[in-house]
């Protein structure tokens, strides 16, 4: 089994700040721990599907060592609104609403980590001229990524359930899907259901908290491969890659290729898992927090 505990309290506070796309406003909510005084928050962001409190052990764990951790659901994921074009889901769309709730928070640097989608979010912050992230973690994602590992991951999300009877149907559904995690405790997954559903008085059931449109982008069968070379060259900050050893999305090839085409990125790949690491373990938050500790 995974070590670690399940957080048990409540975010230090919660915000909302406001997103702008070409259809429109739209609400990004974040949570908030730790002292608000740290002169350099971590800003933490999930992955394609999932929501800001995925976050919530690792940041038990930073807020201990004196941090500030901010943890955004992207637009379209938890208590964040959604997109009136899903065509709108994109990473320029992303990096835009982090650039304005790091705004909001009024400071000249932070530290980065990302989770899958979350790392080619960070690697365009941090690659751009001018960035303020100062330290960078890639939870098992790469500047290249196949468009059969896209089209896997539509076939993914084009299959969400509208609608679950009971948590313990959801939680049966997130093992399943999630699965590549690893060995997580029971607390563990009990967590990643309860944040990622809500019970819907008028369907009499929990739906997802996820907009099923985002899956609109990866549907299309004339996508290309994504491609951030140029951005994960010109970074210019200390990076750590988190490898799982099973996974799909980044190779030993593609994590051996980032340490050559950026001396300032080391690997570190996490046995027991695929994708991606879920940052639960005390193994694993250990290795994110004394690389950002250091």
């Amino acid at each position: 089994m995974a070590g670690g505990s399940p957080k048990s309290g409540q975010p230090d506070r919660e915000g909302v700040v406001l997103g702008l796309s070409p259809s429109g406003f739209h609400q990004l909510a974040y949570t908030d721990w730790g002292p608000i005084a740290d002169e350099r928050p971590v800003v933490c962001v999930h992955g394609l599907t999932r929501q800001g409190r995925d976050f919530d052990h690792l940041a038990e764990q930073l807020v201990a060592a004196g941090r500030r951790v901010i943890c955004p659901d992207l637009p379209g994921r938890g208590r964040s609104g959604w997109i009136d074009d899903p065509d709108h889901y994109a990473l320029p769309q992303y990096c835009a609403d982090m650039n304005a709730l790091i705004a909001r928070l009024g400071v000249s640097e932070v530290d980065w980590v990302g989770t899958s989608l979350g790392g080619l979010i960070g690697m365009i912050m941090a690659g751009f001229s001018g960035s303020i992230v100062r330290n960078l973690v890639i939870n098992d994602i790469g500047p290249f990524v196949s468009s059969t590992g896209l089209q896997r991951i539509g076939q993914y999300i084009g299959k969400m359930p509208s609608l679950f009877a009971s948590l313990e149907d959801a939680e049966m559904y997130f093992r399943t899907v999630l699965a590549p995690y690893g060995d997580l405790l029971d607390e563990h997954w009990r967590h990643l259901t309860t944040h990622s559903v809500r019970w819907d008085d008028s369907k009499q059931g929990y739906v997802l908290l996820c907009d099923p449109k985002i899956a609109k982008g990866f549907r299309l069968p004339w996508f290309q491969p994504l491609n951030l070379w140029a951005y994960w060259e010109a970074i210019k900050v200390p990076v750590l890659v988190l490898r799982g050893a099973r996974s799909d999305l980044l190779s030993f090839d593609l994590a051996a290729e980032m340490r050559r085409r950026n001396r300032l990125a080391n690997v570190f790949q996490v046995d027991d898992c695929g994708h991606v690491p879920p940052l639960m373990a005390r193994e694993q938050i250990d290795v994110v927090t004394q690389f950002l500790q250091a």
